[in-house]
């Protein structure tokens, strides 16, 4: 598989999942009828270091989480040998 390929299907996937979570969201306020608890938490990547917010300690656990499983993908990402050239 060529490496455009490769990250033309990496975008790609990144939009249906952004898709879902918002089909998600409108579902589940349809579902409670736009009364509810709002918890949300993110994270931004400057290089290996993560800066990690978020509305309760869940979300914060979680995010933290998904921010140590992106470090460990990008180091190994980087120390593979570049194979698809």
């Amino acid at each position: 598989m060529k490496i455009i390929t490769l990250g033309f299907l990496l975008v790609l996937i990144g939009i249906l999942v952004i898709l879902a979570g918002i089909v998600s969201m409108a579902y589940q306020t349809w579902k409670t009828g736009g009364e509810g608890v709002v918890r949300g938490g993110g994270v931004i990547m400057i290089g290996p270091i993560p800066i990690i917010f978020g509305t309760d300690i869940g979300a914060l656990k979680l995010v933290m989480i998904l921010a140590i499983v992106l470090m460990v993908l990008g180091t190994i990402l980087f120390f593979l040998p570049l194979r698809m050239l």
